[in-house]
């Protein structure tokens, strides 16, 4: 009696067992209904949560449903707000340097070796790394004018000796007509140093060559200007007190590795008439001009262009007693050389 009983209580559990739901049976894994997409809860996640929280899986969603819709988000760890702003935007050092760093003596060396036997390694180390003399020469223009009437010549020429801050420079111009004496002529003599990066301030005096011989006080800078602008500009007090001046410009643009485009620009003026130059009150002349290069190498550059000059004002009225047109074009073909 006691098996027939046994063995019916096991039909009974077994039946039981195969009626109930499906979902009962794994009621322990907290599986979810299909249900729409669900609106994110604000309250805070529990601070204990089912040991198979992290092992949810949603039912098969709608195909409009967004398929991230049945994930329960609460259990994962995207970061907070305020370890996402203490990330650096850009690489770090691993091993920053220590605070000590820079706190000992600026010579630290002459410590171990001595100061003597230091400074002549520092002596060495300045003129290795730029602190010693150069001397440069360049003919900027260097040129024959082709133009109305006689043709002519132009030069244009400077250099300097010296280091990167302090420097003796020299510089030379003039013009004239073939078979003519010289127009204009002068040389300059001065002493120059460096006040900014790529600008440097200049002083000393000019020699007027031709014409009344004049000797001049300069007073000027000369630099590179952002957009790769050179100018050169200058004042000049002459020893009778007159005052003129002279800015030019110029702009090399690369067509290609030697091909160069450079236009250029200058103009003069005066602070009052002075006829014994033949220069009147305000700007005297302009200058514009173009010309292109082709550089065989580096150091060595023949050039072509057009260059158009104006006399105004009074230096236009003195042109004309002179027997000049106060205008005139010139076709230029030179060389631009430095070494």
């Amino acid at each position: 009696m006691t098996v027939r009983l046994s063995i019916i209580s096991v039909a009974l559990l077994g039946a039981a067992l195969i009626a109930t739901p499906a979902d009962a049976q794994h009621a322990g894994h907290s599986m979810p209904a299909p249900m729409p997409n669900p609106v994110p809860s604000t309250e805070p996640a529990p601070t204990t949560a089912d040991p198979h929280a992290g092992h949810m899986m949603p039912a098969d969603p709608a195909p409009t449903a967004d398929p991230m819709a049945g994930m329960d988000h609460s259990q994962m760890d995207h970061g907070s707000a305020e370890d996402a702003t203490s990330i650096s935007p850009g690489p770090t050092m691993e091993t920053p340097p220590p605070p000590e760093a820079g706190s000992g003596p600026p010579r630290a060396a002459d410590i171990i070796w001595g100061a003597e036997a230091m400074r002549a390694s520092r002596q060495d180390l300045q003129r290795t790394h730029g602190e010693f003399n150069v001397f440069w020469l360049q003919g900027d223009r260097f040129e024959t004018q082709i133009r109305n009437g006689r043709d002519g010549y132009l030069w244009d020429l400077q250099g300097y000796y010296g280091g990167p801050t302090s420097r003796f420079w020299f510089k030379s111009e003039g013009e004239g007509s073939f078979g003519e004496r010289i127009e204009d002529a002068e040389v300059q003599a001065l002493y120059s140093r460096a006040i900014a990066p790529f600008w440097d301030l200049q002083a000393g005096v000019r020699q007027d060559l031709t014409g009344p011989s004049t000797t001049h006080a300069v007073i000027g800078v000369q630099g590179l200007t952002p957009y790769l602008f050179e100018v050169d500009a200058a004042m000049f007090v002459s020893y009778l007190g007159d005052v003129t001046a002279r800015v030019e410009a110029e702009l090399d643009q690369r067509i290609t590795q030697s091909l160069i485009l450079q236009p250029r620009a200058e103009i003069k003026l005066a602070a009052q008439d002075v006829p014994r130059l033949g220069m009147g009150a305000g700007i005297d002349k302009v200058e514009l001009g173009v010309r292109l290069r082709y550089e065989i190498i580096r150091e060595f550059a023949p050039y072509i262009g057009i260059e158009q000059s104006w006399h105004v004002g009074g230096s236009a009225d003195y042109a004309r007693v002179r027997g000049e047109d106060p205008s005139a074009t010139n076709y230029v073909v030179g060389i631009r050389f430095w070494f």
